[in-house]
């Protein structure tokens, strides 16, 4: 069940724990995307349709633990597209790769656009969100340049790979912002115990 009332103490714990899920998981797809994918269509073929699958759980799993999906209707709906876009790519496996890169940068306009409005949607209550903004205003101008892109002779698992880089870096800061805020506050929260 998810926790529809979460402390603040439990939410900043929570978005830790994914941001930094999220930054070890699009460093690995990264990886890959450099080294196998280049050597294999099948990896590189698996990687396009891994990255919004997991895209799609990642929002689920957010909006799931902090306050379900009535309180967070753009990760739901970020959801929803990513799963979309899966299956887009998949349908679209069989024509130009270049097309790709046409879906994917309409997601990463759409997806860094919900992205920004969670982040501003959170910015009061909950730490490292202003990482959060920057991402995805990032990710909407990385759209544009996908678009443009399309139909040009661009390696599209590469090309995305670096905007997935970018991405992972993002998600890192976040986290460690949110760490390194509750580290500074431990202290003070065992000094008001003492006092009392």
């Amino acid at each position: 069940m998810p926790d529809t009332n979460p402390s603040q103490l439990q939410r900043a714990a929570w978005l830790r724990k994914l941001y930094f899920t999220r930054a070890a998981f699009s460093f690995v797809w990264v990886a890959l995307a450099f080294t196998v994918a280049k050597g294999s269509p099948i990896v590189a073929t698996a990687l396009l349709v891994v990255y919004p699958a997991w895209d799609a759980l990642a929002n689920l799993w957010d909006a799931r633990m902090t306050g379900g999906a009535k309180a967070n209707p753009t990760q739901v709906l970020n959801a929803w597209m990513s799963a979309l876009v899966t299956v887009a790519v998949v349908v679209s496996l069989g024509l130009h790769l270049q097309v790709i890169l046409l879906i994917f940068g309409t997601w990463a306009i759409v997806a860094g656009l919900l992205q920004l409005a969670t982040a501003i949607r959170r910015r009061k209550a909950d730490r490292g969100q202003w990482v959060m903004m920057l991402s995805g205003a990032q990710s909407a101008l990385a759209g544009g340049f996908f678009v443009a892109q399309q139909g040009s002779a661009a390696p599209v698992v590469q090309t995305f790979a670096g905007y997935a880089g970018v991405g992972a870096v993002y998600f890192l800061i976040s986290g460690l912002v949110i760490l390194f805020r509750q580290a500074k506050s431990r202290p003070q929260n065992f000094a008001r115990k003492d006092v009392g």
